[in-house]
């Protein structure tokens, strides 16, 4: 199943203004990444992925349509809260979650960028 077309191009129209966004594919939906870290995610299980912080999330799992969010081992994920589709209907509505992962990453270092068709080193070997 692939993830909502429909709500990728609505997050691409709002984040369209800032240079620092690259979308990539990842966890099974759309991941968009500001400065490198991933802000938001739409899931192809239906809903938003919100990155908002581990202070945030436990105030913010108390408002309507909101989960936690739980990987396919069943595990609640740490920083991040499950937005479902009823909870960003309006534009209003994923503009202000929208708002609020970007207010979270803006306070996480920016991660240096890696040019096209680099890999990432591995990590040495512990003995």
């Amino acid at each position: 199943m692939a993830y909502d077309e429909a709500t990728a191009e609505r997050v691409r129209k709002i984040l369209s203004g800032r240079r620092d966004v690259a979308a990539k594919k990842m966890m099974g939906g759309l991941c968009f990444m500001v400065n490198g870290s991933m802000c938001c995610a739409v899931s192809r299980h239906g809903g938003l992925l919100i990155r908002v912080g581990d202070e945030a999330k436990e105030r913010l799992l108390r408002e309507p349509h909101v989960v936690p969010l739980k990987t396919r081992g069943r595990k609640v994920m740490t920083s991040f809260v499950h937005v479902l589709p009823a909870g960003y209907q309006t534009d209003v509505a994923l503009r202000t979650w929208l708002a609020r992962s970007l207010d979270f990453v803006a306070t996480l270092p920016a991660k240096p960028r890696r040019r096209k068709g680099t890999r990432r080193a591995a990590p040495p070997k512990r003995r």
